[in-house]
């Protein structure tokens, strides 16, 4: 246990091996952040990676009563912030596990735990503790669903989980203002933000407001070293990676439709998309000159292609668009298929795979969940008859496609 302030301490572990870490090694290392508060109530938060769980415990246990703990603080699921809340759980059976909603049932079947032993948090909801108050802030997709960030008010101490994280593994220092030189960990400090947020950049921007909102003199993330001091340094360098985008993006909306519904699709999609920022231009390929088409195709920075299904194929003339895609320049950009249908909506399937013959950048449901951590949109974008009762869904598509061309 190390003190960072009065009765908090850092009880997390250091991990020197290069570690596996989402396809990636971690030639530095990095540490496993937690954070233990004793008050009139005792609040553990975040725990270490699976594979130390029992030694975390234990050795927890051996400077700590964990029986005497209150409430276990989760705020991101993934088992290298949760992997001893199993063992923890067991050796604390008065603690109640604090999380998000979306956290209960995957912690739940994680690590074995009945749902008596969680209690939901919402954002902003403040928790007495006796002399000092925990704040919880919901940080969805940062950098997935579930994610929260804790506050302490009274100590003004902000635990971030991965958010503000750098992987080093430093066994002498733990703040940063105890570095010879604080500036060294710029490097992984960015780093970091470009392999694990920034592919997350749309909620960047709602999480540093409400940072900024903040009286703090600590961000204690959850792995490398602790920042106290030139706070705004790092959060100013999320803002600023967060609000970097291309200018003057376009799309090209190109659909068929039979009853109209493949249109309307189209015309949500054009309207969020301006929304976003983008020039659009939407257009009914039945109605257009087929060469005209090619050259918009090839002018456009990214192509939504939307159709209806007849007898579970494309009608009209989209299809000979589509298979003209292989003669032009289009490799890499990117491109998404929608549409409408009444009954099996195979033509969507279809178009799906012309774009990829043709080498076009084709968005696909498991690229927004790896980007995003997102799994309610759904890519290509079908909808069944009148797209009424999906238009947030179609929305939230077209804002994820915004995203793709602006940065």
């Amino acid at each position: 246990m190390k003190e960072l302030a009065k009765n908090i301490y850092w009880v997390g572990k250091v991990d020197t091996r290069k570690v596996p870490f989402h396809r990636l090694i971690l030639e530095k290392g990095t540490s496993y952040n937690a954070y233990l508060i004793q008050d009139e109530k005792n609040v553990l938060i975040d725990t270490v990676d699976l594979l130390y769980g029992k030694e975390f415990t234990d050795t927890l246990g051996a400077a700590f009563d964990l029986s005497t703990l209150d409430y276990i603080v989760i705020n991101h699921t993934e088992p290298d912030h949760s992997g001893a809340l199993g063992s923890v759980a067991r050796k604390a059976p008065k603690a109640k596990i604090l999380c998000t909603a979306p956290a209960v049932y995957e912690l739940m079947e994680m690590y074995k735990l009945d749902k008596e032993r969680f209690q939901v948090v919402h954002h902003k909801e403040e928790l007495s503790i006796g002399s000092r108050t925990l704040q919880f802030f919901e940080t969805p997709y940062l950098h997935t669903e579930e994610t929260m960030v804790t506050y302490l008010k009274e100590d003004e101490i902000l635990f971030t989980c991965d958010i503000f994280s750098t992987h080093v593994a430093d066994d002498d220092h733990l703040l940063v203002s105890s570095l010879a030189d604080p500036s060294s960990i710029y490097e992984d400090y960015t780093t970091y933000y470009k392999l694990i947020m920034d592919p997350h950049r749309r909620y960047v921007l709602p999480m540093v407001n409400i940072v900024k909102s903040l009286p703090l003199k600590i961000i204690a993330p959850s792995h490398g070293y602790i920042l106290d001091q030139q706070l705004g340094t790092y959060i100013d360098f999320y803002e600023t990676s967060a609000l970097q985008s291309r200018e003057n993006v376009s799309c090209l909306i190109l659909f068929n439709t039979m009853s109209g519904n493949t249109k309307k699709m189209a015309r949500i999609l054009e309207t969020e998309l301006t929304k976003a920022g983008i020039a659009v231009e939407s257009l009914n390929t039945e109605k257009e000159n087929l060469e005209e088409i090619y050259t918009k195709i090839q002018q456009a920075d990214g192509v939504l292609f939307g159709t209806s299904t007849k007898y579970a194929d494309i009608p009209g003339n989209l299809e000979v668009i589509l298979k003209e895609l292989k003669e032009l320049e289009v490799e890499g950009k990117p491109a998404a298929a929608f549409g409408s249908y009444g009954w099996s909506g195979e033509a969507v399937e279809v178009v799906e795979d012309y774009l990829k013959a043709a080498d076009l950048r084709t968005l696909r449901t498991s690229d927004i969940i790896k980007t995003t951590g997102m799994s309610t949109i759904e890519f290509p974008l079908r909808v069944r008859f009148n797209p009424e009762k999906s238009e947030k869904e179609i929305q939230l598509a077209a804002q994820v496609f915004a995203d793709l061309l602006r940065y």
